[in-house]
């Protein structure tokens, strides 16, 4: 599918912006979401949001304090209807750029080992494993309302972002 650019644009996902964002998870992640936008609106985070012709399409975070030098892209999502149109691409661009705003050199993020599509999306944007893969977990609410633990194995992934410079 070509991409499309005309009414594509990228700002600060606003918890207003949420009952539009479902495709982006369960309830309970779109409650974190919202309280990640709180650490967002103190400049801990960088949150954002990608829209084309004002119909949200793609939502993402950079945390750059986590470590020094590093920000770590996380809970990256886009419209499952609209995958393969490049605005998961756009989406980490955004966040690579704002985050050489801030300075960091380099961004860090990690992919479940049963997500092939992804991992090769963000080795094409020039991500390249650090052989690491580690456990995490998470709780997830299910359709029936039912919360449960997730567990996943994730490979880490890195990319350095220059001195301060905005990657293109």
């Amino acid at each position: 599918m070509t991409p499309v650019t005309s009414g594509r644009s990228v700002r600060d996902l606003d918890v207003a912006d949420l009952p539009r964002c479902t495709w982006a998870g369960s309830s309970l992640h779109l409650e974190d979401v919202a309280r990640q936008l709180e650490r967002a609106r103190r400049g801990e985070v960088i949150y954002l949001l990608v829209l084309e012709d004002d119909l949200p399409v793609a939502i993402g975070g950079a945390d750059p304090r986590q470590r020094p030098g590093e920000a770590h892209l996380w809970q990256l999502a886009t419209d499952p209807s609209r995958q393969g149109e490049g605005f998961g691409s756009y989406l980490i661009a955004a966040l690579e750029g704002a985050a050489g705003e801030r300075g960091i050199a380099r961004a860090v993020l990690g992919v479940e080992d049963d997500n092939p599509r992804a991992l090769a999306l963000y080795e094409r944007l020039g991500y390249v494993r650090t052989g690491e893969i580690v456990p995490e977990e998470w709780d997830e609410r299910g359709p029936d309302g039912r919360t449960y633990r997730h567990h996943a194995q994730v490979i880490l992934l890195v990319k350095d972002l220059g001195a301060g410079e905005t990657p293109a």
